[in-house]
């Protein structure tokens, strides 16, 4: 599983890592974690608004900081 955080590195792309770290290792996934940082590679994703959570490529949050257990749910 890859779990991609979209964003530029701001202080809410980096809480949103945390959380999607946390769940997974709670559900005991292990996941590739990636960070997209890029402006061209976001947007390449159809993401206009950042953070962004993306999960195997298929963007599930935007412009949000999803709680751990939001993330949870989506890794479930």
């Amino acid at each position: 599983m890859k779990i991609q955080i979209l964003g530029t590195g701001c202080s809410k792309c980096k809480l949103l890592e945390q959380h999607a770290r946390e769940a997974a290792t709670e559900l005991g996934i292990q996941a590739e974690f990636e960070k997209v940082q890029e402006v061209e590679d976001i947007m390449a994703f159809g993401v206009l608004m950042t953070p962004a959570l993306a999960i195997d490529n298929e963007v599930k949050a935007v412009g949000r900081v999803l709680t751990k257990d939001q993330i949870k749910a989506l890794l479930s």
